[in-house]
């Protein structure tokens, strides 16, 4: 999977964490070239039992580049909002002292999303990431001085709302992802999606945005390395 992104020129991968027993698994593809490690408990598994002092020590000793994947979720009734919000806000103190972007994961929980993110001095940096909702809240999110990532959705022609927002968020705030293989593009489906698929988001911003694929290509990669320092 790698060796096939490489081929399609992405030669950097973010993988994130998801519950705590991927962090190991994480880890180890993270001492690939060019695979990058964040570490962080996903709303979905906010009743494991999160330490911390322990996820603040991994991200140092294990030169994570973000918190992440992190973020409330309240469309699925099973998963207890207020410990999603406890989990939330524990990892959002971390980042902020560690100085680490956060990916965050957000939905049907906006509201409370910016608030917790506004209540922080100094603020969170990071990306709210596979948006495909509509540019006046993606302002408010860049308002908080966050990037805002596209993936598959807006390769898709009936994506309304996230193609307005992929047009109107200011270019150097933009990020590319695929979130393989958990949101499909349009012709593909989401258990087939791979990381190589990032280059076909581009070429759909690139549509959107009336600029070149290289134009794109080279301003999302300078903005994710910025973002989280990459080489």
């Amino acid at each position: 999977m790698i060796e096939r992104a490489r081929a399609a020129g992405v030669t950097r991968m973010l993988v994130p964490a998801y519950d705590l027993a991927s962090w190991d698994d994480v880890a180890a593809l993270a001492e690939r070239p060019g695979v990058f490690a964040a570490y962080g408990l996903h709303p979905w598994v906010a009743h494991e039992p999160l330490d911390p002092e322990r996820l603040a020590d991994e991200l140092r000793n294990r030169r994570a580049v973000a918190v992440g994947e992190i973020g409330l979720d309240f469309t699925i009734e099973k998963f207890d909002r207020a410990r999603q919000v406890e989990v939330l806000r524990m990892q959002l103190d971390v980042a902020a002292a560690l100085d680490l972007p956060a990916m965050l994961h957000c939905r049907g929980a906006f509201e409370e999303m910016l608030a917790l993110l506004g209540e922080r001095t100094p603020r969170v940096r990071g990306v709210v990431h596979a948006f495909s909702r509509g540019p006046e809240l993606a302002k408010r999110f860049l308002d908080l001085g966050l990037h805002v990532a596209f993936g598959g959705a807006i390769t898709r022609p009936n994506a309304t709302r996230a193609r307005r927002s992929a047009a109107a968020v200011p270019g150097d705030r933009v990020v590319l992802e695929t979130d393989a293989p958990s949101i499909g593009l349009h012709g593909v489906e989401a258990a087939k999606v791979e990381p190589r698929h990032t280059a076909e988001v581009a070429r759909a911003l690139a549509e959107i945005r009336g600029e070149t694929f290289e134009a794109i290509a080279e301003r999302t990669t300078e903005n994710a390395r910025a973002l989280f320092h990459l080489p």
